[in-house]
């Protein structure tokens, strides 16, 4: 994505903020806030006494997150464009067994004929 155009559609605010540097980073509003006003996505930068470099920094760090959103975006569409596959033949057949087998235990609770002779 271009910075440019990204930077239209964010806000920026620049604050001060501490850390080191001290005095220098204290007096001058270098730090730098973008807001994405599209998503609602907020970054910083206070990494350099530049409010330039700031900036830069900022617009890239909010370009990698917005690829990352939209990279999990495109898989969750793959996910659910997913082809359905039928089941294997011994998929089939162990699952008739099972269904054999378990009608087998039925048969055997059901109740017990009388012996002719008592």
């Amino acid at each position: 994505m271009d910075l440019e155009q990204l930077e239209k559609e964010c806000e920026v605010l620049f604050t001060r903020t501490g850390g080191p540097g001290g005095q220098h980073r204290n007096k001058v509003e270098t730090a730098v806030r973008l807001r994405h006003r599209p998503t609602g996505l907020v970054v910083t930068a206070t990494d350099s006494r530049s409010q330039h470099q700031n900036r830069l920094s900022a617009l890239r760090r909010m370009a990698e997150r917005l690829e990352a959103i939209e990279r999990r975006r495109l898989a969750a569409e793959k996910r659910l464009r997913r082809r359905r596959t039928r089941p294997t033949a011994a998929a089939r057949r162990r699952r008739l067994e099972t269904k054999q087998r378990q009608g087998r235990k039925k048969d055997l609770r059901g109740r017990v004929p009388p012996e002719d002779g008592t």
